[in-house]
């Protein structure tokens, strides 16, 4: 089932993504017109708002046209070279390079610190639980890796376990119909999970393996070449940004603005801010460091890529390392 569904996954983004030379010439056409970057529903991206509402970029000389997407939809869009760049998981920017729609990763928002969850219907109490029942996820996702990592930690297989593939914005509804036993989903669409199915509980998040799903902005190489010197003015943008949402004093209005974006309350939004840890420029710069391990862009990546193969969302191993541009989170 996994192998026909990536199967038909692969073919999509091949199909879509019209690869180099197309995206060169689009590229080339828009020489003259703002970055277009997708963002999606995931904490570290909705951060961005803050920057687009407060004319932070306009500030730095730099002229962006963010797009708002479903996160499939972004990644999607991205491959048919549609946008210059996309917020995504380091894992899935290799889902899109091995599709044909390279890309590099030139900066980091965050890493999940809670944020993305497995949630088990009520009654069901651990991931132990779950053994020879159904468990949806958005299969070759993000969820589907958090998953098999803490089947790993609980002495599970994934053949312990059956596999139901689903959209992860439609989570909520499948949790619901009590046809499985657990999903998984990130925020704030896992939120809208547990609260339409009283008694439905996290059994593993994201916060057990710190390093798991690092999130940021991944670039078309042609966009990076023909427009470097705004690029970097794009990533220092970042910092601003975080150090407003971890401020006291303005965090308040940054919940305010991303809460918006999301169609939640602040009230509603606030837990967020504690299951998305929010990488600096000098947080980033400890993690563009090649090392084994979750520790490491390069070592997570290389988790994420063995996960991809062995999952069958691409065949062959992609090479980490030329997915992974340190030189702007280090000034250069």
């Amino acid at each position: 089932m996994i192998a026909k569904n990536m199967s038909n996954r692969l073919k999509r983004l091949v199909a879509a993504s019209v690869i180099p030379l197309a995206m060169m010439c689009a590229q080339t056409s828009h020489a003259a017109q703002p970055l277009k970057i997708g963002y999606s529903d995931w904490p570290g991206f909705v951060a961005w708002q803050v920057a687009i509402e407060k004319g932070w970029f306009k500030e730095a000389g730099v002229a962006v046209d963010f797009e708002w997407f479903d996160y499939s939809a972004s990644m999607d869009a991205f491959a048919a070279g549609k946008i210059d760049a996309v917020g995504v998981t380091n894992g899935d920017a290799l889902v899109t390079g091995a599709g044909g729609a390279k890309s590099m990763m030139i900066m980091l928002t965050d890493y999940s610190n809670g944020n993305d969850i497995i949630i088990g219907k009520p009654g069901i109490k651990s991931l132990k639980d779950l053994k020879g029942k159904k468990v949806a996820v958005e299969v070759g996702l993000v969820e589907h890796l958090l998953l098999l990592d803490g089947l790993k930690k609980a002495g599970m297989k994934e053949s312990d376990v059956t596999l139901v593939n689903a959209k992860t914005n439609e989570m909520p509804q499948v949790l619901a119909s009590g046809d499985v036993a657990a999903v998984g989903a990130w925020q704030p669409v896992a939120g809208q999970a547990m609260k339409g199915l009283p008694g439905s509980r996290p059994l593993y998040t994201s916060a057990n393996e710190p390093g798991l799903i690092y999130d940021g902005f991944t670039v078309n190489p042609a966009s990076i070449a023909a427009h470097r010197a705004e690029w970097k003015k794009f990533v220092k943008v970042w910092d601003r940004v975080v150090s407003y949402i971890n401020d006291p004093k303005t965090q308040p209005d940054a919940v305010k603005i991303m809460s918006a974006r999301v169609g939640l309350t602040p009230q509603a939004y606030l837990p967020f801010l504690k299951g998305t840890k929010l990488l600096s420029l000098a947080d980033s710069k400890k993690i563009y460091v090649k090392a084994e391990g979750f520790g490491s862009l390069y070592g997570s990546s290389k988790i994420a890529d063995d996960f991809n193969v062995s999952n069958a969302v691409y065949k062959e191993h992609q090479n980490v390392d030329s997915y992974i541009d340190p030189s702007f989170v280090n000034g250069k």
